[in-house]
């Protein structure tokens, strides 16, 4: 079998903790070929870390020996570097969110449409077993037709304060851009991506802005956050679907937790952790799930679908047009609370 040659695009947190431990496990499938990062001490650091042949400094370099990348930049940088890498007959996997506007979004697909590569982006919660078991579920129709679902990707005192992630120029937004859309990803592949038709949302950032705040993620300065750190939104859709959504980094709440629940006809569901809602014989019905235990990380089955893709061996299990859609409800979701009104997507 020939090997994937692979290559990394930034090699920060993200890079060295998920993405390239996932692809050094993969020895008969994959070659980590090389690196490129604008900070070049700590590419060749990790270089030598994961004994990775070539650094280099430009990323049109990197393309010139690799079949693949792994693009784990800050997100205004996503539709450039996929655009140039399809465009240079490279697979791409790129890190969430997709792009930081739906029109760059559209721009990735086009590309990788025009020279027949393979595009992904790395919503990782997809791959969860508690996922896996909730999308066979409601196919094999365990709730019947989903009616309402419930979203909250919540973390208390958590702003990440390391990297860019409370800078709005390189990222775009805050806790839904960076928390909020795995979820929401999840939920829309779960309910077999539906169309909406319109959008409430409100974006706060107060709390962060507050001085003197605990916050258990590092040191943020509240003077220059201009960032979310709390979101909510309302979502409708073609069908009749109607999702509640609400995300953040730094709530007053008892605890983190992540939810993800569906309201169907015959009955309904948790994901995290997996129970199912439902009557029979005349009584209610809860039941929960003793999941496998398996070593295989989400991050290591992301890797594992794209690389045998890549090889003709599989098909994507997170496709662009999906990681587009998700693009599109946050920044109605944004713009929403921009304009104090909803948003019409049909």
């Amino acid at each position: 079998m020939n090997k994937l040659k692979m290559g990394v695009i930034g090699v920060g947190g993200i890079a060295q903790q998920r993405h390239i431990p996932a692809f050094a496990e993969m020895t008969e499938t994959v070659e980590l070929t090389a690196i490129q990062d604008i900070n070049i001490d700590r590419a060749e650091s990790v270089a030598t870390m994961f004994d990775i042949p070539h650094v280099f400094e430009k990323y049109e370099q990197l393309f010139e020996v690799v079949d693949a990348v792994t693009i784990c930049t800050p997100n205004k940088f996503h539709a450039e570097i996929a655009v140039a890498a399809l465009n240079a007959g490279i697979h791409v996997l790129c890190e969430k969110p997709m792009a930081m506007t739906t029109k760059e979004c559209e721009a990735m697909i086009e590309a990788a449409e025009k020279n027949n590569r393979l595009l992904s982006i790395a919503y990782h919660y997809r791959y969860t077993p508690e996922a896996k078991l909730a999308k066979e579920a409601i196919f094999n129709g365990e709730i019947g037709d989903p009616l309402v679902t419930r979203v909250q990707a919540m973390r208390r005192r958590k702003v990440p304060g390391w990297g860019v992630f409370t800078n709005k120029d390189l990222q775009g937004g805050g806790s839904l851009i960076d928390f909020g859309c795995h979820l929401l990803d999840l939920a829309l592949w779960l309910l077999d991506d539906p169309k909406p038709v319109e959008v409430i949302g409100k974006t706060y950032d107060r709390l962060s802005k507050t001085p003197g705040q605990v916050n258990d993620w590092g040191v943020f300065d509240h003077e220059t956050f201009n960032v979310d750190d709390h979101v909510t939104g309302y979502i409708t859709f073609e069908n009749g679907l109607s999702m509640q959504f609400e995300c953040s980094w730094a709530a007053n709440i008892r605890e983190d937790h992540t939810t993800l629940s569906i309201s169907g006809v015959d009955g309904g569901m948790d994901v995290y952790p997996f129970a199912l809602y439902q009557t029979k014989y005349g009584t209610v019905w809860n039941t929960e799930a003793k999941l496998p235990e398996d070593n295989l990380s989400p991050g290591f089955l992301q890797a594992k679908n794209f690389v045998d893709s890549c090889l003709g061996e599989s098909e994507l299990i997170v496709k662009p047009e999906q990681a587009l859609r998700v693009t599109q409800l946050m920044e109605a979701i944004y713009k929403s609370s921009a304009t104090s009104s909803s948003i019409k997507l049909a």
